[in-house]
Formats: structure tokens, sequence, C-alpha cells
């Protein structure tokens, strides 16, 4: 039974559902505020900074056995200022003690928990504690303040002085661009550490790294790489066969702990599936794989039903956790099956499906419970039970849907209804791929309906926006992850709808980015506007995660633009950070998947391919649906356009095809497949 609440702390005047999680803790937890801050240094007290999510499996685990509890209570209110922070909410104060707690230990993780002095400073770090050890450190920490205050404060200056130098930049004197075959040299000496028989990287841990296949498809593409081309269809089809996708409810969770993509922890992000669904869109339009395209759609069939709001904002997550039938939370309760019960609800349908998903020791998880994996192809099973591959989908559709009722009578894991604008835009953007591949007119409906709701909710007065969304409010000034994002989502929506709305959109905001997140010295852009509170560090985020960066989606935002908008000067900046950034992408190139795919399209010819006319919707949706990574459309049957692709090209009773490159156009063609032609054939 989860605890009774006989406590109230003053979390419970937040909106973020993780720190109302907390708000019954006998802890006396604090929201981040300067209220909070000034309070630490007025009593020069210490700062207990622990900051998770509200899908964190292991942020639970820690609140049982700590936050909930009288004795750890004790300790923590009698000596130290607490504080709780969501790190989706609050992700510019997430960087910077992640990396301190990276410094100190190695590793991080969530739950992140941070001691640092009353000014912010962090000394001391650590994830996921047990009681004991939690009490014993405290007290002793806290010990070693009151006795040798000068030994924690050298520390933490020391500390101060790190964070700074692990987030500078270096520039260098470097004026040129990466050139086509160091991207060959920094793909090949990378390969070493492909899996290649079961995808993703030769470790566990295994999460998806969406960026990086997405380059290494085009890479694949450009290249003519079969060896690439075969490592990312083996681990996109992996990744679909494996638990870490939801067969019955479609979507993905966070990563998997084994090497299989077997049992994952089971939060499911909008982050994620965002940006899996942009990538499976890329590859079934590259391949034409039929399990990609029904990846897509299993996939938004998830955002639809479980996280989309009312007015058509996006929720963030559902927990791993979630209640069995005795009112235990339990990880993974409610995606996990027994032999018995599927028995019980597939009757003679249960062989084949036990067949398909391995209800076997290979699909075997833990306490007799089966997490739905494939390990085969379809055809092959079909065969060994003299059914044909139709009937063999038949079969499993009918089943799948059979435990999608049957799962529906479970209690749901908890949802974290903020909704965020950087992963809204992550969400966007796949559904204007899903919509280019794929073709269906409902997901650029879901598209429109959810961009009306980032301008008419998220938008703040001064023509920025708002981080988060929750009861009808947004109170947080956006970070640059959002400008990015959201920037990045509108170019994709102008392309499958050709209303100037949208890519007007992304310019204006590009020119707020600009003008409130630039960082001279570099070229690149701070995680926070000029206009916001000073932390201990301004961050300058560039790493590609799993989640691309901020900076390097902003990056690819000035390419495209500064082909819709050649006088706008875009390219300008683009090349000085280029140029800023060659020394940390040529060094690491796997933390940087998404500048060197920018890199990639800046080292190959780039189309901006223009119709204009009558027919330039049916011309424009046939050339779309073809993987062309490396060219931008623009298209209209107006006589006039502001837009300077477009300017002076209409001709009456035609409608015209121009493929230009660097804004130098072919002669026009009528047909479609001669536009493709020309593509292929300028090298």
């Amino acid at each position: 039974m989860p605890t009774p609440q006989k406590h109230t702390n003053n979390l419970i005047k937040e909106s973020s559902p993780y720190l109302l999680q907390h708000a019954h803790n006998p802890v006396q937890w604090e929201a981040w505020n300067d209220a909070t801050l000034q309070k630490a240094k007025d009593e020069n007290k210490l700062i207990l900074i622990s900051i998770g999510y509200a899908a964190c499996h292991w942020c639970h685990v820690m609140e049982h056995e700590c936050f909930e509890d009288e004795e750890v209570a004790e300790t923590m209110n009698a000596h130290f200022i607490n504080i709780k922070v969501d790190r989706e909410e609050r992700p510019d104060i997430d960087h910077i003690y992640m990396d301190a707690l990276q410094m100190m230990t190695g590793s991080g993780g969530w739950p992140l928990n941070i001691l640092a002095l009353p000014d912010g400073r962090p000394f001391w770090g650590a994830t996921y504690v047990k009681k004991q050890d939690w009490i014993q450190v405290l007290n002793q920490l806290q010990q070693l303040y009151i006795e040798d205050p000068k030994k924690i404060i050298g520390y933490a200056e020391n500390m101060a002085h790190g964070l700074k130098e692990i987030n500078a930049i270096v520039t260098e004197n470097n004026q040129d661009f990466i050139q086509g075959e160091e991207i060959d040299n920094m793909v090949a000496d990378w390969s070493n550490y492909f899996d290649t028989f079961l995808g993703g990287y030769k470790r566990a841990p295994k999460f998806m790294m969406p960026v990086n296949l997405n380059f290494l498809l085009h890479y694949s593409h450009v290249k003519e790489d079969g060896n690439i081309r075969e490592y990312v269809n083996t681990t996109l089809t992996r990744m679909a066969w494996g638990g870490i996708f939801d067969h019955v409810g479609g979507g993905f969770s966070r990563y998997s702990v084994d090497t299989k993509w077997h049992v994952p922890h089971f939060e499911k992000m909008l982050y994620d599936n965002g940006l899996l669904i942009s990538l499976y869109s890329n590859a079934y339009a590259a391949t034409k794989n039929e399990l990609y395209k029904s990846i897509v759609e299993d996939t938004v069939t998830f955002l639809e039903e479980e996280l989309l709001d009312k007015k058509h904002g996006l929720y963030s997550s559902l927990d791993a956790d979630s209640l069995t039938t005795d009112n235990k939370l339990v990880e993974g309760a409610y995606y996990v099956w027994q032999e018995s019960q599927l028995k019980d609800i597939l009757k003679s349908d249960y062989p084949i499906f036990a067949d398909y998903f391995n209800i076997n020791s290979y699909g075997l998880w833990e306490e007799d419970n089966y997490v739905l994996i494939r390990d085969g192809e379809a055809l092959d099973i079909a065969m060994k039970h003299s059914i044909t591959k139709i009937e063999l989908k038949e079969i499993i559709s009918n089943s799948l849907a059979l435990l999608k009722k049957e799962r529906a009578k479970r209690k749901k894991p908890r949802l974290d209804d903020k909704i965020l604008t950087s992963w809204n835009g992550l969400a966007l953007k796949g559904l204007t791929d899903a919509h280019r591949y794929l073709e269906k007119e409902k997901y650029k409906e879901l598209a429109l309906k959810n961009a009306d709701f980032i301008l008419d909710k998220m938008s703040m007065n001064d023509g920025g926006l708002y981080h988060n969304h929750k009861n009808g409010k947004s109170t947080i000034h956006g970070f640059l992850e959002d400008y990015a994002s959201i920037i990045d989502a509108f170019i994709g929506l102008y392309e499958i709808s050709f209303d100037e709305k949208w890519l007007n959109e992304s310019l204006r905001l590009t020119n707020y980015v600009i003008d409130h997140f630039s960082d001279t010295e570099t070229g690149l852009f701070f995680f926070t506007s000029n206009k916001e509170d000073k932390l201990i560090r301004k961050t300058i985020e560039v790493a590609d995660n799993v989640i691309p960066s901020s900076n390097s989606i902003m990056a690819h935002n000035l390419h495209k633009l500064s082909k819709y908008f050649p006088e706008d000067n875009l390219d300008v900046l683009l090349n000085t950070i280029m140029k800023t950034m060659k020394p940390a992408i040529t060094k690491n190139p796997q933390n940087h998947a998404n500048w060197l795919h920018l890199a990639q399209l800046m080292s190959e010819n780039f189309f901006e391919v223009v119709a204009i006319g009558e027919n330039f919707e049916l011309i424009c949706k046939n050339l779309m649906k073809n993987y062309l990574p490396n060219t931008i459309f623009a298209a209209s049957n107006a006589k006039t356009s502001n837009l300077p692709l477009l300017m002076n090209r209409y001709v009456m009773n035609k409608t015209l095809i121009y493929v230009c490159n660097h804004g130098s156009c072919q002669m026009p063609v009528e047909e479609p497949s001669k536009a493709l032609d020309l593509i292929s054939s300028i090298d």
C-alpha cells in the first residue's frame, strides 16, 4: 500500500507531478526559488538538492526508503535546506549538478542528490543511496562543515571552477569545415563499437540513440555503404522486436537493461517516442520496410491514447511503476504477462503467439513474468505452423487486441501531465515526418493542432516561449531546447503544409534566440536567456545524447533557414558555429552525432526544390515521400510570395519544379521523376 499521508510540506504549492509526489514526505522539502536560496544564506545552512522526475523508478525507490522515513527526515530537516527539483521542469539546474556528479563520481543518473554550500556550489553527490548510508553520510558531512568549513569550502571552490572549465568551448583559429574523408574515418572508428548481431553498442544497458541512427541512415544512403546500412537496419529491427517496444499498446520505454533490447525500465517518455517516430519514418522512406511503418503507426497511436491533452498538447511521460492487484507499486506490473494468463486469454491461438513472442526461456524476465520479445522473421513462424504470413499477421493482431482489452482492466502507470515545449517540439517534428512519409492525413491534422497549442499556450508576451504548461498555466521561461525543437518542428510543418506562417514563425523565433541566447565569443547559444537569473554557471549545451543538444538542433535550423532566407546572413553565423565545433566533433563523434550529421550535409550537395503552380500539392506529395535527407522544399500556387525561393517563378497554367543547389537552379521541369533525376545526377 502507498504510505499514509501524515505530512505536508511546501511542495504542495507546486504544479509539477514529480514535486507533488513528494509533497507529503516528512522531509521539509522546498522548491527551487529565490526565497529558499536566500534562506540558506541567511541561516548559513548547507543545501541538499535532490533532482529526479515523475517516471523514474529509482527515484521512487529512494523516496520510499529514505524520504518517507521519519528518521531520515529528522536528519535532513535538522541540518539542511532541502530542495526538490524536477529535472524536466528545470533542465538548467539539472545540467549543472549532473556535470558536478559526473566530475565527482565518473557517472551520473537519477535520483541526483547533491550537497552544496549555501550559495549553491556543490561539494558532494550521489545517485541512489540506502537509508543507513544516507543518514551516515549526511551526519558526517554536516559535522565536517561545523568543524572544518574551510575544507568543504575549498572543495566547493575547486568544483565550481571545474564546472565552468568542463563546459568551456575552446575556440581555435580554425578556418576549415569537416570534410567528407574526415567523416569517413570517424565513422570507421565508431563502427568498432557496433553490435552487428543485436544492434546498438556492444554493452548493456542499451539506449536507443535516434540521433546516431538517423545520421548513420543518411550516411549509408549517401555513401552506399552496405555494412552501415545493415547495422542500422539490424538495430531498428531488434529495437522494434524487443521488449523495449510495447507490442500491445505501442510506444517505447527509455532503455533496456540487457543486450537484446528485452527488459526495459518501463517508463515511457514523450521525447523518446517523438524522436523514434521521426527515425522510423525516415527509415521507412529509405527502405519501404513495413515493420518500420507499423512501428510509426503504433507509436503515434500511443501518443494519441496515452499522452494527448484535450487541447492537443502532449504530456511528458508514463511511470515505470504501477499498482499490482494487491496494490503494491511494482516496476513493469502493467506491461508483463504470465503464461497462464496468456493461455486463458488467447485460447487456441496461444501456441502460435507463444512462438512469435517467445513465451519461453528467451522471453522470461523474473517471477514467472514474461516481457514480449520477437527473435525471428514472421515467415519462419508461419511456415513452422503451416499457415500463411497473412494468417499469422491476423492471429497476432487479434491476440494483441485481446491483450490490450485485458490490460485496460489493470491499474495504469501514473501520468506526468505537465506539458513541455521542447518535448512537444520533438513529437511535432515526428508527426510531420510521419505524415510526409506515410502519407496519412490524420498525422498532419494532429501536427497542426499541436502547433496551434504551442502558439496559443506556450507563447510569452515578449515573443518568446514558455518551457512548461500545467493546469492551464505556463510559468517557466523557455530554455534553448524549447526554441530549437519548436523551430525545427515548424520548418517541418511548413514542408508538409506549405503555409508560410510556420516558416515565418521559425525565422522570428530564430532571431529571438540570436538576440537573447547568443554567446558572442563562440557563436554558440547559452542554454538560458540573458533575461534569466544567474545560476552558478551559464551552460552551453553541445553534446548530443539520446536527445540531440539544443545547439546542434539550432545549427541544423540555421542551415535550413539560410536556404529559405539567404539574405538574412544566417549562413555566416552557422559557419562560425561549425568552425568552433570542429575540434569537439572530430575528437568525439559519438557524442556529437547530430553535429556530424550537419557536417555531412554541408560537405555534400544540398538541394532546394521549388514547386510552383496549381498542381504543387500533388507534385510535392509525390516527391517528398522519397528519402531525400539533403533537400528542402518550398511550394505555392500563388503568383506572388515574399519567400525568396518562390519569387518571380510563377508561370500561368503550368506547375514548374526547380531543382536548385546553393541558389543556382537547373532549368525547370514539370514531371516529378525528372526532378528526382536532376537531384541524383548532380555531383
